[in-house]
């Protein structure tokens, strides 16, 4: 960029002799000038180009501004109201100004990444409703999930685990247990012997000679119901749909 430089030396003429002709002014003289003038003037930045240097310090930009191209600012710069940038394509990691445009892009990107469609969110805050968590943490639709049960990671070889989103057991059982379920035990029986012959105390005695004898039942029997909740604490689960 050039700067403008008087072409003629216009105050000069004024000590002229009015008799010089130098004296008088041409059309010569304006046109040499203005040409310099069109020179200095082409040569310098246009504001509407596309490609710009703002390299002066502390330069202010006030108003709704505009900056577009690959426009170069230097020094310190205040911004105020409603500046307006190009936005940059996703994944673009360079020092050119994120728009809120790019950011909510990004931002959405990575939400995506964290809880894609079919995600499990886990949380102690509670949201009224889908369109609560979307405002959240982002997503088109959420549903909540697992009420009342804890979760388990699947297990290909148990077909109880087998399938994501299969449901099974139950809080409270009730079972009947088996003769190998029943821990080890003995029971001690006292046999009196008498003058007429032996007898037993607590047992049904059998027939006369045999060497062993049945306790006598006790006990309810039946099925055994037992509490089977596994210590737990509870949360809110919300499903990712869309």
């Amino acid at each position: 960029m050039s700067d403008y430089t008087l072409a003629v030396t216009w105050s000069g003429k004024d000590a002229l002799a009015d008799s010089d002709a130098a004296k008088v002014i041409s059309g010569s003289d304006f046109n040499t000038e203005f040409t310099t003038v069109q020179t200095a003037i082409n040569s310098k930045a246009d504001l509407v180009d596309a490609t710009q240097d703002f390299t002066c310090n502390d330069a202010a930009i006030t108003g709704d501004a505009a900056i577009t191209g690959d426009t170069t600012i230097g020094g310190t710069l205040a911004i105020t109201g409603v500046p307006t940038a190009p936005t940059q394509s996703a994944g673009n990691n360079t020092t050119r100004i994120a728009t809120t445009a790019f950011v909510t892009t990004a931002a959405a990107a990575l939400n995506a990444a964290a809880y894609p469609v079919g995600a499990i969110f886990t949380t102690v805050t509670v949201y009224a409703n889908s369109a609560a968590v979307v405002t959240a943490i982002g997503g088109t639709t959420w549903v909540a999930f697992g009420a009342g049960r804890v979760l388990v990671g699947l297990d290909a070889s148990d077909t109880d685990f087998d399938a994501a989103s299969e449901e099974g057991g139950a809080k409270t059982g009730s079972h009947t247990l088996t003769t190998s379920e029943i821990p080890a035990h003995t029971h001690t029986m006292a046999r009196i012997v008498t003058d007429s012959g032996s007898s037993t105390t607590g047992i049904t005695a059998g027939s006369e000679g045999d060497s062993t004898f049945t306790s006598n039942s006790t006990g309810g029997g039946g099925a055994h119901t037992h509490p089977i909740v596994q210590p737990y604490i509870v949360v809110y689960f919300w499903k990712r749909t869309a």
